[in-house]
């Protein structure tokens, strides 16, 4: 899991690069390098902390 996902904690915001169109998502946990997130237009995903490095999003306007 990159440094990054390693600090993923619950609330934040954050993107998918791999998927823009699921738009800004919100971090529901982050578990031995699984991460949950509830995503705008894609609903409840885990993310595989070791192929997909999140971006963390701090203006989502």
């Amino acid at each position: 899991m990159s440094e990054m996902n390693s600090l993923l904690e619950p609330g934040q915001l954050v993107r998918n690069p791999n998927a823009p169109n699921w738009g800004v998502g919100q971090v529901q946990s982050n578990i031995g390098g699984k991460i949950t997130v509830n995503f705008r237009e894609e609903g409840k995903v885990v993310i595989d902390g070791a192929r997909v490095e999140l971006e963390l999003v701090f203006d989502h306007s």
